[in-house]
C-alpha cells in the first residue's frame, strides 16, 4: 500500500485484518477507498454496509448508560487512573444519579456495592462523589430509598456522618434527609404503577433512623460536625410541618426515648475533661431543637411530662460532692433558657437551682464561674426574674467583675450587668442603674470588642452586652460614633463560624436604628395613668427622629450593608426567622431616606433583601418587602436587581397591595410596580401572573388622592400589555368607564396618567374607540377639557385620543366634527409653530387633515 496507494487487493486484505482486530473505524476507511476506486463492486458495497451497522452498534453500546456507568466505576476504582480523569468520572456519576434512568441503571448494575467500595477507599473526594450519587438515587423514589437504606445499613451511614470533615458530614446528612423525605412521602415524584405498591410500611425505617440519630448525640466517637448534623436532621424532620395536623407522635416518641440524650448535649461544658466533641454551634442547635419539640406539644399533660423529664435529669446531676456534675446541671438549665423559655423559667423555680448558681459564682474555679455567670445572664431575660436577680445577683456579679483577673469571666459578668441594667427596655424612667453607669459598661464592652487578641467567643459576649445596653439612647449615640467598634462588630458577623452572634448583632442594629415596634401612647390614657399613680413609659430625648436619622447615616458610612448582606447568606439552622425579621427591620430603617438608597443598592442591599422578603415571620416578610418597595420605586431595576433577579421582586411587592397593609406600604408598592412595569413586557406579564391587577384597579377607586394617582400611573404602564388590553375590550365591566371618568378628575397627575392609558388603549383597539363613546354620556365634555388643558402633556394625550377616534371610524369623526371639538382643533392647529409645543400642534393638524380626507370639512378657500 505504501508503494501503491490504490492497490485494491492489499487495501481489502488490510481492512479484513483490521476488522478482526476490532478496529472497525480504520477497516471502514480502507473499504471506503476500495469502493471509490471500484464503485460497482458489490462485495465492497456489502462490506461497507455491514461495517456501518457494526460501528453504529458499537457506538450505541459505548454511549449507553450501562456502559457509561461501568466505565465510570472502572476509572474510579482503578488506583492508577489520573486524578483529573477520576474527578471527571465522579462528577458524571453524580449527574447520572440525579436522572431517573441513570439512577435506575446504577441501581440495577450492582452500583450500590460499587459505591460502597468507593466510600471505603477513605479518599475524601471519592466519598463525597459516592454519597452525592446515592442522594440523587434516593430522591423522590420510595422503593429505591428503602432498598439503599437497608443495603448501606444505618450504622454505616451514622459512622460516615460522624467523621470530622464538614463537607462529608453535610453530604451524608443530606443523604439521610433525602431518604427520610422519600420514605415519608415528601417531595415525591409521580409514581409509576408498581413502584408505589412495592414498599411496605416505612414507619419502622423512620423510627430506626430517629433512634440512630439520638444515639449519635451522646456517642464520644461522633465529631462535633456529626453531632450538629444529627441535631439538624432531628430539627427538620421530627416536629410537625403544619400545626393543624393533629399527629405529633414523632415528637412524643423523641421526648420519651431521647430527651435525656438531647439534655446531655445541652449540659456539656467544653472546659471539662470528659466533654463530648462539640462545635461552637452545637449547644445552640440543641436548644433550638428543644424549643421546636416543646412547641410541637399539644396539651398540658404532654408539657408536664416534658418538664418532669427535665427536672429528673437536672436533679440526677446535682451532687454536692461532685462539682463537675453540678456544673452540667446548671449548664442544662442555661441551655433550656435559650430554648423553651417558659419551661426554663419553671426549672429556675426548682428548689436549689438559683442557690446553686449563686454558690458557683463564688467558686475559685474559672470554669464554675464561667458557667454560673452565663446561666445568670440567660435567667435574667424576664423583667420579673430580673428584679429577683437585681436584688440578689447584682452585688454578686459586681464582686465577680471586680475580683476576677480572667477576661473571659469579667466580660460575662459585665454582660450580666448589662442585661440587668437594660431590664426596663427603652423606658427612660425605669433605668435600673444610676445615671452614667450604663455608658461605663458600654465603653468597656466596646473596648473588648475592638481587642483582637481576645478569643472570638469572648468578643461575642461583648456584642451580646451591647445588644442589651443599646436600648439606652445615650449608649446608641456613643456606639455609632465609635467607628472602630462598629467595624469590629461587622467583621465578627462576617467571618466568624460561630453564627450564634448573628442575633446579638441584629438586635444591636435594631436598637441603634430604633426599628423596633413602639406603641403609640393615647394622651387621655397617659393622663389617666398619671392620675392613678401608674408608671408611664418615657421616651429618651435622644430617641427623637432627627437623632435616629443621624445614627442611620453613620451606620451606612461604617459599611453596615455589606455586613448585613453577609449575615443574610448565613445558611444554617441558626439564622432563625426571628433573626431574619430583625435584619428586615434594620434594612427598612436604612432605606428611610431616599438619598441613601443608591448606596444601599451599590453595596448589595437589594440582592440581600429578596430572601428576607420571601421567607421568615409575617412581620419580617412585610418589612423586607416594604424596604424592597422603597428601593424599587426610585432605582433603575436593571442596576438594583440585575438579570433574572428582578422577577423575584414582583411577588413581595404585590403582597404589599393587600388592604390589610398600611397606606404608605400600599403607596410605595404601587410606585415600585409602576417603575417595574415600565421596563419590559416580560415584567408586565409577571405582575399580571401574580394577580396584581384586581388590587391595582381597587386602588384606582380609592378616596386617597396619592393612592389613586399611583394606581392610575401603574395601570397606564400596564395597558401596553396585550392581556390587559383584552380585559378592557371584554364586555360586562366598567374598566374603560373608570379610566374615562378619571380623565375628568381635578388632580392633574391622575388626569395625566388616565389620559395616557386612554390614549394607548384607543390606539391599540378600534373597538375601544367606539366603546369609549358609549360608557358615559360625559365622554365628549371630558375629552374637550383634556384638549384645552393648560398642561401641555395632558393636552397632548387628549389630542392623541381625539386623533385615535377620528382615525378609527368615519362616524366617530363625524360626531367630533359636529361638536365644539372642531373649533378646539382649529384653534390649536392654527397656532404659530413653537418648538416647546410642536408635538401638540402637529397632532391637532393631523386630526384636521384626516377630517378633510373624510370630506367632513373643506380647506378655507384662498
Amino acid at each position: 500500500i505504501d508503494l501503491n496507494a490504490s492497490d485494491i487487493k492489499a487495501l481489502y486484505r488490510r481492512s479484513q485484518a483490521l476488522e478482526r482486530l476490532g478496529k472497525l473505524d480504520q477497516a471502514f476507511k480502507d473499504v471506503q477507498r476500495c469502493a471509490t476506486i471500484e464503485p460497482r463492486n458489490k462485495n465492497f458495497q456489502e462490506t461497507l454496509r455491514r461495517l456501518g451497522i457494526n460501528i453504529q452498534e458499537k457506538l450505541r453500546i459505548q454511549f449507553s448508560t450501562d456502559a457509561r456507568v461501568q466505565n465510570m466505576f472502572e476509572i474510579l476504582l482503578d488506583g492508577n487512573s489520573e486524578r483529573e480523569t477520576r474527578e471527571k468520572a465522579a462528577n458524571n456519576l453524580i449527574v447520572l444519579g440525579r436522572e431517573e434512568a441513570g439512577a435506575e441503571r446504577i441501581f440495577q448494575n450492582n452500583g450500590v456495592k460499587l459505591l460502597l467500595q468507593l466510600i471505603e477507599t477513605k479518599n475524601a473526594e471519592m466519598i463525597l462523589a459516592a454519597v452525592r450519587t446515592l442522594s440523587g438515587m434516593c430522591t423522590g423514589h420510595k422503593a429505591r430509598a428503602t432498598a439503599i437504606l437497608h443495603l448501606l445499613g444505618m450504622d454505616k451511614i451514622c459512622m460516615w456522618m460522624a467523621v470530622d470533615n464538614e463537607e462529608i458530614s453535610m453530604a451524608v446528612c443530606n443523604l439521610l434527609q433525602v431518604i427520610t423525605e422519600s420514605l415519608s412521602g415528601e417531595g415525591e415524584k409521580e409514581q409509576h404503577g408498581k413502584e408505589a405498591a412495592l414498599v411496605l410500611d416505612t414507619k419502622k425505617d423512620l423510627k430506626m433512623i430517629t433512634m440512630h440519630l439520638l444515639d449519635m448525640l451522646i456517642s464520644k466517637k461522633v465529631s462535633g460536625q456529626g453531632r450538629d448534623q444529627a441535631l439538624n436532621l432531628l430539627s427538620k424532620n421530627i416536629p410537625r410541618k403544619d400545626l393543624r395536623n393533629p399527629d405529633n407522635s414523632r415528637a412524643i416518641f423523641v421526648i420519651d426515648s431521647g430527651l435525656k440524650k438531647i439534655l446531655k448535649v445541652i449540659g456539656q461544658v467544653p472546659e471539662l475533661p470528659n466533654c463530648l466533641p462539640l462545635t461552637e454551634n452545637t449547644r445552640m442547635i440543641a436548644s433550638i431543637l428543644l424549643n421546636k419539640l416543646y412547641d410541637d406539644l399539644r396539651c398540658d399533660p404532654e408539657r408536664d411530662n416534658f418538664r418532669e423529664i427535665c427536672e429528673e435529669h437536672i436533679k440526677s446531676k446535682v451532687d454536692p460532692q461532685d462539682m463537675d456534675k453540678t456544673l452540667q446541671a446548671v449548664q442544662t438549665v442555661s441551655g433550656i433558657m435559650q430554648g423553651p423559655f417558659d419551661l426554663g423559667n419553671q426549672l429556675l423555680g426548682m428548689t436549689g437551682v438559683m442557690e446553686m448558681m449563686v454558690a458557683l459564682c463564688g467558686s475559685e474555679r474559672e470554669v464554675d464561674q464561667l458557667v454560673a455567670v452565663e446561666a445568670l445572664i440567660h435567667a435574667s431575660t424576664k423583667l420579673s426574674r430580673a428584679t429577683f436577680i437585681i436584688t440578689n445577683g447584682v452585688t454578686l456579679l459586681k464582686e465577680v467583675y471586680k475580683k476576677t483577673k480572667n477576661e473571659k469571666i469579667k466580660i460575662r459578668a459585665l454582660v450580666g450587668l448589662c442585661k440587668l441594667g437594660s431590664a426596663g427596655g427603652t423606658d427612660y424612667g425605669l433605668r435600673q442603674f444610676a445615671e452614667g453607669s450604663t455608658e461605663k459598661l458600654a465603653k468597656q464592652c466596646r473596648k473588648w470588642l475592638c481587642n483582637t487578641s481576645i478569643d472570638i467567643r469572648t468578643r461575642k459576649w461583648a456584642v451580646e452586652g451591647l445588644a442589651y445596653l443599646t436600648l439606652d439612647a445615650d449608649v446608641k449615640d456613643d456606639f455609632v460614633e465609635d467607628k472602630p467598634a462598629l467595624q469590629a462588630m461587622f467583621e465578627l458577623a462576617k467571618v466568624t463560624s460561630d453564627k450564634t452572634i448573628l442575633y446579638s448583632v441584629a438586635s444591636t442594629l435594631v436598637n441603634c436604628t430604633n426599628s423596633y415596634d413602639v406603641k403609640e401612647l393615647v394622651p387621655e390614657l397617659v393622663q389617666l395613668a398619671q392620675f392613678s399613680k401608674q408608671h408611664v413609659p418615657e421616651e429618651h430625648p435622644k430617641d427623637k427622629k432627627d437623632f435616629v436619622l443621624k445614627r442611620v447615616k453613620k451606620l451606612l458610612k461604617a459599611g453596615v450593608i455589606s455586613a448585613l448582606a453577609c449575615m443574610v447568606k448565613a445558611d444554617s439552622a441558626i439564622l432563625t426567622d426571628q433573626t431574619k425579621e430583625l435584619l428586615a427591620r434594620v434594612f427598612l430603617a436604612l432605606c428611610e431616606d431616599s438619598k441613601d438608597r443608591g448606596t444601599i443598592v451599590a453595596q448589595g442591599g437589594g440582592k440581600a433583601l429578596i430572601p428576607l422578603a420571601l421567607e421568615g415571620t409575617d412581620v419580617g416578610k412585610v418589612k423586607a418587602s416594604h424596604a424592597l418597595a422603597k428601593i424599587a420605586a426610585i432605582s433603575n431595576p436593571d442596576i438594583a436587581f440585575p438579570g433574572e433577579r428582578v422577577y423575584e421582586v414582583v411577588r413581595p411587592l404585590v403582597s404589599l397591595l393587600n388592604t390589610e397593609r398600611d397606606g404608605l406600604q400600599n403607596y410605595e408598592a404601587l410606585l415600585s410596580l409602576t417603575n417595574l412595569s415600565g421596563r419590559s413586557d416580560k415584567l408586565r406579564l409577571k405582575i399580571i401572573q401574580e394577580k396584581a391587577l384586581p388590587d391595582i384597579e381597587n386602588y384606582m377607586f380609592e378616596n386617597h388622592d396619592q393612592l389613586r394617582q399611583a394606581a392610575t400611573e401603574c395601570m397606564c404602564n400596564l395597558v401596553v400589555n396585550k392581556e390587559v388590553q383584552e380585559r378592557f375590550v371584554a364586555d360586562g365591566n366598567d374598566r374603560l368607564k373608570l379610566i374615562v371618568l378619571l380623565c375628568g378628575e381635578d388632580d392633574v397627575k391622575v388626569q395625566n396618567a388616565a389620559a395616557g392609558a386612554l390614549a394607548m388603549l384607543t390606539a391599540a383597539h378600534k373597538k375601544l374607540c367606539h366603546k369609549m363613546t358609549q360608557v358615559t354620556t360625559q365622554w365628549l365634555e371630558i375629552l374637550q377639557r383634556l384638549c384645552l388643558h393648560e398642561k401641555l402633556e395632558v393636552q397632548h394625550r387628549g389630542l392623541v385620543v381625539a386623533y385615535n377616534l377620528i382615525y378609527a371610524d368615519h362616524e366617530l369623526a363625524k360626531k367630533l366634527v359636529g361638536s365644539e371639538m372642531l373649533e378646539i382643533l382649529t384653534v390649536v392647529g392654527k397656532q404659530a409653530d413653537d418648538s416647546k409645543k410642536q408635538h401638540v400642534l402637529n397632532v391637532a393638524r393631523e386630526c384636521l387633515v384626516k377630517c378633510m380626507d373624510y370630506g367632513l370639512i373643506k380647506p378655507l378657500s384662498q
